[in-house]
């Protein structure tokens, strides 16, 4: 059978091609092309550094907190009766021992002048055996029971002048009457509130600090906090727990700050910033943190050889301008780009940072 002529060409073509790849492995042509092809070794990684210097800077534990009334009291009854004046609006600053509420008098005066006269019976009745005594008309027995009897009426007169006074409920201390709970006409039991009194001078910064931290604070170190109105106040820790959260693991912390013209209230969030002495530290940005292997937050820098290494680091405060560490010994030439691609001991190509 005769071949088309387009079948022959094609069939030339394949012979040509089988025939130069036997030719070119015959003469090691292909094994000269494999060797040029080989690639060159790459060197080492490049990477970015710059060197940051130690300088000695005060350290600052850094809480997040909020303001708090240094007491809070409800005021209750002691005794029953109508709420027959509400002399304080709530949210007043209140004097020590001012009348919140006053109940309705009732019999209690008409007790009270009661146990009076029978005293002023009693005392009579005392003297008067006294004198009989003296003169043999009274034995020893009967001036003990005289006595008794002005003892007896002198405890009445004073169970009285108290149940006469428990009608005014009074401010146990100086502070701000916060919360009202019963008005002109509400019957009160023994027990149920009048209101509730604040006390925010002082006013206190409460918080929870780190168990890393806490040893660093003690009581009387001076402490700055900033309210989320912008406002800053001064004041000293008068309190760190020794106990630690059993769930946060955290140790609870009070600042107390002075507060005289009430103008803080209580339940603003506030940072708190508190002295917990000096120490060298360096400046660096918050982009250059890595994780080693372990888990542990530091950074990367390259020493004398060229080589890399890790150091873990303590962050003590954050700023606009980068985080305050400490940690680290004198300068250091710290990895600010590629510090996530290379491993500790390796060999880099530092550049100066820009």
């Amino acid at each position: 059978m005769r071949l088309k002529p387009q079948y022959l060409f094609v069939i030339a073509v394949v012979v040509t091609v089988a025939l130069y790849f036997i030719v070119r492995s015959l003469l090691g042509l292909g094994h000269h092309a494999t060797a040029e092809a080989k690639p060159v070794a790459a060197g080492p990684p490049s990477v970015q550094a710059k060197i940051v210097p130690e300088v000695q800077r005060q350290y600052d534990v850094v809480v997040r907190g909020r303001t708090q009334a240094t007491r809070t009291v409800v005021v209750r009854s002691e005794t029953a009766g109508v709420v027959a004046a509400a002399p304080v609006l709530q949210g007043t600053a209140v004097k020590q021992g001012e009348v919140l509420c006053r109940l309705a008098v009732d019999a209690r005066q008409a007790s009270l002048d009661q146990a009076r006269a029978a005293k002023k019976s009693a005392e009579l009745t005392e003297q008067q055996n006294v004198e009989l005594a003296k003169k043999g008309f009274r034995s020893p027995t009967q001036v003990l029971q005289a006595q008794a009897s002005l003892d007896a009426s002198t405890a009445a007169v004073r169970q009285a002048e108290i149940a006469l006074a428990q009608v005014n409920l009074k401010a146990p201390f100086a502070g701000v009457f916060d919360h009202r709970d019963a008005e002109i006409g509400a019957y009160l039991s023994p027990g149920q509130p009048c209101g509730t009194m604040i006390e925010i001078n002082p006013l206190l910064v409460v918080g929870d600090v780190p168990e890393t931290q806490a040893a660093s604070l003690k009581v009387g170190a001076p402490a700055v906090a900033r309210l989320v109105s912008g406002q800053t106040l001064a004041g000293r820790i008068r309190y760190v727990a020794h106990d630690a959260d059993p769930q946060t693991r955290t140790y609870h912390l009070e600042v107390a700050i002075p507060n005289s013209k009430l103008d803080v209230r209580s339940g603003l969030s506030a940072e708190v910033h508190i002295g917990a002495g000096s120490g060298p530290a360096h400046l660096i940005p918050v982009s250059s943190l890595v994780l080693d292997s372990a888990g542990r937050q530091g950074i990367r820098y390259v020493v004398g050889d060229g080589r890399v290494a890790f150091a873990p680091i303590t962050v003590i405060e954050e700023t606009p301008e980068g985080i305050w560490v400490k940690g680290l010994k004198g300068s250091v030439q710290l990895i600010v780009v590629g510090q996530s691609y290379v491993a500790d001991g390796q060999k880099v190509q530092v550049a100066q940072a820009r």
